[in-house]
């Protein structure tokens, strides 16, 4: 941190590829100032000072969204938002003030519960033990969508949904860094929780810091069971999808944003992109956009262009776009992605990694090699490349139940010298006249090598 009067705060900043910048106050809230301060050994936070009271000029802003729940050792541990951020204003940078000495802090938490239903709890003792406390949503798909749970005491409880409407999502959303509730659940929505009931009869403003700050019964005070669960789902909360009438893994790309479904445009839209999008949607790792698919009927929105996933990324929230609009490109420029998946190799059956019958990955689902033509040739690139040595012998499995599993490769003629199976000569994918046959196995050195040892 830097401009504070002391090590403890001032503005937060995050040394990256590109050297140290800022980051965004927007959404930043006390959950990402307490995993600053942890992370920092500055104990936790106590206020997140907001307009140019650390502000230093001339500095990068880096626009990312942080969703801490409070408990992460790291800041880049928490969950990150960049798709459909927009630029961050100049001057609108995330502060921390930190208490610098969380041992006191913690005493005074471990004495005595802040009762959120309790007027006399002093301002100051309540913040501190707030500060302990954590905040998640869970069995939602998301962190910013689910059954709401607080840790107090070292466990994770629910919210009643007795008297639960949107006034008090909106507190749960806000403190979670998720923008606004677009709705307040009911009747265990999203499941029935486990642990402690710790909340009912919450009555907040709306405009409180923290969901346990509200007015209620008190902790543990309630005449409900989990199927009175309450929920939230809030502005942030993301999802995505593939709209096809007859395919999982190719259709039209969609994403879940501000409570209504609207497609994605597809510039630019390189491999990495595709490749994240695929990746998140368990279809494989790689895909193609389809440019000769005609463009679909129908009005919906068009949520957002330019995405720019970069080789980090691990889903499609965490990559830069332009910011969201209901309508980002013309009808024209819908993305159509089909999701492709690199062909694996595996040896089961054989009592080791190095030695079974052969079967390959191929279009989401492991299939076997026909035992025509099969040789120690063939046999010898399947070793390579399960990184099992030479091959020592090229054997045949009785096929266990005709049509129980596709029969990828047929009549194969390798050199010996391919670095994968499916490079060598064949009849192609799935052309099968394999019927009189068995499937392909292998015995590779590696597995009479492990016996020698032993």
């Amino acid at each position: 941190m830097k401009n504070g009067s002391s090590q403890c705060e001032g503005q937060v900043e995050m040394k990256t590829s590109g050297g140290w910048r800022t980051l965004c106050a927007s959404h930043w809230n006390m959950a990402n100032a307490n995993v600053v301060c942890r992370q920092l050994g500055c104990g936790v936070a106590i206020s997140t000072p907001k307009g140019a009271y650390f502000v230093e000029g001339g500095d990068e802003i880096w626009r990312d969204r942080f969703h801490c729940s409070g408990s992460e050792s790291f800041l880049w541990n928490c969950p990150v938002t960049a798709l459909g951020v927009p630029a961050c204003a100049h001057g609108n940078t995330a502060s921390v003030v930190c208490s610098g000495n969380q041992t006191q802090l913690l005493l005074q938490c471990n004495d005595s519960w802040s009762d959120p239903a309790s007027s006399t709890a002093s301002e100051g003792h309540t913040a501190n033990c707030s500060d302990s406390r954590q905040l998640r949503l869970v069995d939602g798909g998301s962190h910013c969508a689910g059954r709401v749970e607080i840790l107090q005491q070292g466990s994770w409880g629910s919210i009643c949904d007795d008297s639960w409407d949107l006034s008090d999502a909106h507190v749960v959303c806000r403190q979670l860094g998720c923008g606004v509730a677009l709705e307040a659940t009911i009747s265990a929505h999203f499941g029935e929780g486990s642990g402690p009931i710790w909340l009912d009869e919450v009555n907040c403003t709306g405009e409180e810091t923290h969901v346990w700050q509200c007015p209620s019964q008190g902790w543990g005070q309630h005449n409900c069971s989990h199927k009175d669960d309450a929920g939230v789902i809030c502005s942030e909360f993301l999802a995505l999808r593939l709209v096809s009438e007859d395919q999982e893994c190719a259709g039209w790309l969609e994403v879940f944003y501000n409570n209504t479904w609207g497609s994605v445009c597809h510039s630019p839209m390189e491999a990495v992109t595709l490749s994240v999008i695929c990746r998140q949607l368990g279809c494989g790792d790689s895909g193609t956009l389809d440019f000769l698919v005609p463009s679909r009927e129908g009005s919906r929105p068009r949520w957002v262009d330019g995405i720019r996933c970069r080789e980090t990324d691990t889903s499609l929230w965490q990559c830069p776009s332009e910011p969201w609009k209901h309508q980002s490109c013309p009808s024209n420029e819908e993305a159509h992605i089909t999701c492709t998946e690199s062909p694996q190799l595996r040896l089961v059956d054989g009592g080791s990694r190095c030695a079974g019958k052969v079967e390959i990955l191929h279009q989401h689902s492991w299939g076997t090699v026909c035992g025509d033509s099969w040789d120690l040739k063939d046999s010898q690139v399947v070793c390579r490349q399960m990184g099992c040595g030479e091959a020592f012998n090229a054997w045949l499995y009785a096929q266990v139940e005709e049509g129980s599993r596709p029969i990828w490769l047929t009549q194969l003629a390798c050199t010996g010298e391919e670095a994968y199976l499916w490079n060598c000569p064949s009849l192609g994918w799935g052309k099968n006249k394999c019927e009189p046959y068995d499937d392909a196995g292998v015995i590779c050195s590696g597995i009479v090598n492990a016996f020698s040892t032993t």
